[in-house]
C-alpha cells in the first residue's frame, strides 16, 4: 500500500476513535449510548488492569502485525499530540522557516527503566507511577476537567444567546466535579504532553509512557515495518526532518522499529521512494546506540516532572472544616474494598463525568499519595447516590469498579449512617426535623421519640446502605449532624421490611383465587 492511502487511511481511523472517545468524556447531556464505553475498554492499560486478555492480546497482535499503529489511531493522547503538533506547523509566514524534527538517539535507560519500574509496581499491586504516566488516563483527566469544562461553558454561553430569542433548545448546566487538584493535574499533563510534541514530537510517548515503551519492545519484531532501499536513498534527510519520532538516521539509512508510531509521514516527503512500509521477514541487528548529546535536555524535563508532584499537596490543600467522618474515601459500588478500587483505579474520571448525580468527584491528597486524583462519594446540597443507579459500573474499563445489578446495588453496604446528637437541630434548637429519616430509600433512619413532643433521628445500621440520602439532606452546617462512615470493606444490608414483605406477598401467600 502506497501514500497518500496509508496516511490517510490512518488519520481516518485515528480521528474516529478520538472524536468519539473526547465526546465521551466531553458528553454532559447523556447523548452517547452506553454501547461507546467500549472505546475506553479498548485502552491498553485499562484492558491489562481489568483482566480484559481479548483486549490486550489484540492490541499485542496488531503490534507484531504492523507496528505501533495503537500509538498513532487508537491511543488518545498520542492522537492529541499529533493534532497540537499538526497545529504547530500551519500559519506559518512565508519568510520564515518551517519548524523541522531530526534524528536523536534513544533515551533507552530512562524508557526501559520507567517500564521495569511500572511493572514491578503493578505485580506488586501498586499502580501509582501508571496513575501518572498511563496515556490514557492522562487523556481522561484532561478531557474531564479540561476540555469538559470548555464544553460545558460554551453550552451555557449558546444558552444565554439563546434565551435572548426565546430560544429553549439549551439549558444552564452547573458542574460539581471539578476540584483544584483535579484541574491543576490535568492542566499540568497538558501543559507536558503539549508542550513536548511542540518541541520533540513524540518523545513523551518513546521516553516516558510506559505503554510505548512496552509496544516498542514488540514493534522490533512486526512483521510490516517502513524500511529504506539503500539503492534509491539519497541521503537528503527529508524523511529524518519530517519523522515526529525522531527515529529515522538518514545518514546511515537505518530506522528505529520501537520508536517508529506507524505515522507514514515520511513515506510522502520521500521524493526517491526510497521508502517502503511492507513485509519484512529478515531483520538486521542494530548496533547499540550510543550516548545521545541531549540527554541533559531530556534529564532536564524528567525533573521538571518530579518536581511537580511534592508541589501538587500544596496546591490541593482543602482548607475546609475538618469532618471526622470523611477520614477514609467512600468509594463506588461496586468497588468491593478500598485496597481493590485504589489497586485497580488509574483515576481516568471517566466514572466522574458520567455520574447522573455528580457526587464522584477526584481526590487531592488527603486520603493519601496512592489515591491521589482518584474518585470518592461526596454528598453536597440535594444529591446522594441514586438507590437504582449503576452507571459507574457499567462504564468503568479498568475493572476497579466490578458491574451491579440493580437489585445487588440496593444492599450494597459502601458505608453506614453515623448520626450525632449535638449537632441536631432537634437538640440544639428544640424544633421538629425529621429530613435525614424521610430522604432515607431504605428506611435506616427512623425518627423516635425525644422529648416535649418532639422525635429524633436514630439510625439502623443493619438496613443502612451508606447511599448519602440523610447527609445530602441535613441542614446542619458546616459539619452535618448525620454523616456517611465509609466502608473499607463494603458489606451487605438487609433489605428494607417493605422490600420482604412483598416478596413474601408474591411468592408465599395463597389468597385462593
Amino acid at each position: 500500500m502506497k501514500f497518500p492511502a496509508l496516511k490517510v487511511t490512518r488519520v481516518v481511523l485515528a480521528l474516529l476513535f478520538f472524536l468519539p472517545l473526547l465526546f465521551l468524556f466531553c458528553d454532559f447531556a447523556g447523548i452517547l449510548p452506553k454501547q461507546w464505553h467500549i472505546l475506553a475498554q479498548l485502552q491498553f492499560i485499562p484492558a491489562v488492569s481489568s483482566g480484559s486478555i481479548l483486549f490486550a492480546g489484540i492490541i499485542v497482535l496488531l503490534t507484531l502485525l504492523f507496528g505501533r499503529i495503537y500509538c498513532s489511531v487508537i491511543c488518545p493522547l498520542g492522537v492529541l499530540q499529533d493534532i497540537i503538533a499538526w497545529f504547530s506547523r500551519r500559519g506559518k509566514k512565508k519568510n520564515r522557516k518551517k519548524r523541522w524534527y531530526q534524528y536523536h538517539k534513544p533515551y533507552n535507560i530512562v524508557r526501559y527503566g520507567l517500564l521495569a519500574i511500572a511493572i514491578i509496581f503493578l505485580i506488586l499491586g501498586n499502580i501509582t507511577l501508571l496513575l501518572y504516566l498511563d496515556p490514557y488516563s492522562n487523556f481522561g483527566r484532561i478531557g474531564a476537567n479540561i476540555f469538559r469544562p470548555i464544553v460545558v461553558e460554551g453550552n451555557n454561553l449558546l444558552n444565554g444567546i439563546a434565551l435572548h430569542f426565546n430560544n429553549y433548545n439549551f439549558y444552564h448546566v452547573t458542574l460539581h466535579t471539578i476540584t483544584t487538584a483535579s484541574f491543576i493535574v490535568a492542566l499540568v499533563a497538558l501543559l507536558l504532553v503539549g508542550l513536548l510534541a511542540l518541541l520533540r514530537g513524540r518523545l513523551f510517548c518513546n521516553s516516558i509512557c510506559p505503554v510505548g515503551s512496552f509496544l516498542g519492545l514488540l514493534s522490533r519484531f512486526s512483521l510490516f515495518r517502513i524500511t529504506i532501499d539503500s539503492v534509491a536513498c539519497t541521503k537528503c534527510g527529508v524523511c529524518a526532518r519530517s519523522c515526529k519520532a525522531e527515529c529515522i538516521d538518514s545518514k546511515n539509512e537505518k530506522i528505529d522499529a520501537s520508536r517508529c508510531v506507524a505515522c507514514f509521514n515520511c513515506l510522502d516527503r520521500c521524493s526517491g521512494k526510497a521508502l517502503a512500509y511492507k513485509l519484512v521477514f529478515a531483520r538486521k541487528v542494530q548496533e547499540k546506540p550510543a550516548v545521545n548529546k541531549n540527554r541533559r535536555a531530556f534529564m532536564a524535563t524528567s525533573a521538571i516532572i518530579a518536581a511537580t508532584f511534592p508541589v501538587l499537596p500544596a496546591w490541593a490543600k482543602n482548607d475546609e472544616p475538618v469532618d471526622f467522618t470523611k477520614l477514609k474515601p467512600i468509594t463506588p459500588p461496586g468497588s468491593k474494598n478500598l485496597k481493590h478500587f485504589t489497586e485497580k483505579c488509574t483515576a481516568c474520571h471517566l466514572c466522574v463525568t458520567h455520574c447522573p448525580q455528580q457526587i464522584l468527584k477526584p481526590a487531592g491528597f488527603n486520603f493519601g499519595f496512592n489515591y491521589a486524583f482518584k474518585p470518592h462519594l461526596v454528598f453536597y446540597e440535594m444529591a446522594f447516590c441514586n438507590y437504582q443507579c449503576t452507571v459507574c459500573s457499567e462504564i468503568c474499563p479498568n475493572g476497579a469498579i466490578e458491574k451491579l445489578t440493580k437489585e445487588e446495588k440496593k444492599v450494597t453496604q459502601i458505608g453506614i449512617a453515623q448520626f450525632e446528637r449535638s449537632r441536631c437541630i432537634v437538640y440544639t434548637e428544640n424544633t421538629s426535623c425529621g429530613a435525614c429519616s424521610e430522604h432515607c430509600p431504605v428506611q435506616a433512619v427512623k425518627m423516635e421519640a425525644y422529648k416535649d413532643g418532639l422525635t429524633i433521628p436514630h439510625v439502623y445500621e443493619y438496613l443502612c446502605i451508606g447511599c448519602g440520602g440523610c447527609e445530602s439532606i441535613c441542614p446542619v452546617r458546616p459539619v452535618k449532624a448525620i454523616n456517611i462512615l465509609a466502608n473499607t470493606v463494603h458489606q451487605t444490608a438487609e433489605r428494607p421490611p417493605e422490600e420482604q414483605q412483598e416478596e413474601i406477598n408474591e411468592e408465599q401467600l395463597d389468597f385462593g383465587f
